[in-house]
């Protein structure tokens, strides 16, 4: 049995391999992909080979685990249909919609404890946002929330709309979001943050420090621009909290800590999925944390938020799109019907 399987094989290229799929063992599973989701941030990196040399792909996820090097299949988000198990695998998962950390390929085999069963309540497209939504949750829980506190968050792409969904359930004085497309800032206020603004505006600043005049307790900077902590910097209170959920990979840029920073106590919170917080993990483990993530997914419903579908064999405009035009984009899905 064939199957088509995208790889990164130079910078700004991506090509589609026919590969034949691995013997089903006894424990296995088979599965057909119907959508994945594009990450915007990690694979745009490794896209634009803007990836570090000295990693993993991933430190806990067996499936995408190998060195940043080209060529490499990648991909976190599938979402697809059990059409075949091993003899060992009761045959009621035939037929299940589940959900899978998986390279973009049109069919994978996996073992029941890496697939996640995608509640019959959920549309399969809002399953493709599971890490995100994941992330968004971590990201969160790595904020510690006050009531009443006032916070910002940088950039509205998935991350950030999913973070921004997520807060709105707290009580606070005041959520605002930024982003440099009007896209996102649109899909933003229709979560009724308080303001949604434009950091290339001239009045940025003055418009955000005009909440109260005393700049914001708690701010996430999920751009994957590293100038923009310059902007979080600027905009946090004293002894305010910036928790980073952007991976820059190679990106480089001058950070200001030689004015306010010194004397304002900020805590710069990194903040990255594959684990949780030390101070948690008495209570919290991921699969706790999965369960969280699966509910907000049913209540924010996030596939109003996907932009394109292309199918696996137009994957390379796909990826050209969210290079040169990511204003045009929020979430771009790959399809296999």
């Amino acid at each position: 049995m064939k199957r088509k399987t995208l790889y990164f094989t130079a910078p700004r290229q991506v090509d589609l391999r026919e590969e034949t799929l691995p013997a089903l063992g006894a424990e296995d599973i088979l599965v057909e992909t119907t959508c994945s989701a594009i990450s915007a941030g990690t694979e745009m990196l490794i896209y634009q080979a803007r990836f570090p040399r000295d990693l993993e792909t991933d430190s806990v996820i067996s499936t995408l685990r190998c060195d940043f090097k080209y060529p490499l299949a990648y991909g976190y988000a599938c979402v697809g249909k059990v059409v075949g198990v091993g003899k060992q695998v009761n045959r009621e998962w035939i037929g299940r919609l589940v959900f899978a950390f998986q390279p973009h390929t049109s069919y994978f085999v996996s073992k029941r404890e890496s697939l996640f069963a995608i509640p019959d309540s959920l549309h399969p497209e809002n399953a493709c946002f599971l890490p995100n939504m994941e992330t968004a949750v971590n990201l969160v829980q790595d904020g510690a929330l006050i009531f009443g506190e006032r916070v910002l968050v940088f950039c509205q792409g998935v991350i950030g709309l999913l973070t921004a969904s997520l807060l709105n359930e707290f009580p606070l004085e005041v959520l605002v979001t930024a982003d440099y497309y009007e896209l996102r800032r649109r899909a933003s206020l229709n979560l009724k943050v308080s303001d949604a603004l434009d950091p290339n505006s001239e009045s940025f600043q003055n418009d955000s420090s005009a909440y109260r005049q005393r700049k914001f307790d708690l701010t996430f900077e999920l751009s994957g621009n590293p100038a923009a902590l310059n902007d979080a910097l600027a905009l946090t209170a004293f002894s305010g909290r910036i928790v980073i959920g952007s991976w820059y990979g190679e990106k480089r840029a001058e950070i200001d800590l030689g004015s306010a920073f010194h004397r304002s106590r900020i805590r710069l919170i990194s903040s990255q999925v594959s684990t949780i917080a030390p101070e948690l993990t008495g209570r919290w483990d991921k699969a706790r944390r999965f369960e969280v993530a699966w509910q907000a997914l049913e209540k924010i419903e996030p596939e109003k938020w996907i932009t394109h579908r292309f199918s696996i064999d137009q994957a390379q405009e796909a990826y050209r799109l969210l290079d040169e035009n990511p204003q045009e984009t929020i979430q771009i899905l790959v399809t296999y019907s």
